[in-house]
């Protein structure tokens, strides 16, 4: 299975589905248009290992909110990407079992490297 959940409106992730071209075969999620549900989360969590390794903390809200002064747990992070799509760290590549979570350079390289081998 490869997937990638991106934001179609995110100028760095439009930047990197390009590096990742060609995408035959690749599910893309626009997570503003198709909010995560729980099963998704659940299953990117699965392979991730933690909802925290999901979580954004560059996210606007997330300094709106001053979250960065509040203890937060794995339930916090799972409730407030399901709550809105802009705590979730862009983009998340699934690739045959594999994550790829953020866009650094490195974590964009590895997952183009699984994508075209």
């Amino acid at each position: 299975m490869k997937k990638i959940y991106h934001l179609g409106s995110c100028d760095t992730c439009a930047r990197i589905l390009k590096e990742l071209a060609p995408l035959e075969g690749v599910e893309l999620r626009e997570i503003k248009t198709a909010p995560l549900k729980e099963e998704d989360l659940l299953e990117l969590y699965q392979i991730a290992g933690s909802y925290e390794a999901l979580f954004s903390k560059r996210a606007r809200l997330y300094k709106e909110r001053k979250l960065k002064d509040k203890p937060l747990g794995e339930d916090d992070f799972k409730k407030l990407i399901l709550e809105h799509y802009t705590f979730l760290k862009r983009p998340v590549i699934l690739v045959d079992g594999e994550i790829f979570i953020g866009n650094s350079k490195k974590t964009v390289q590895a997952a183009r490297e699984k994508l075209h081998p």
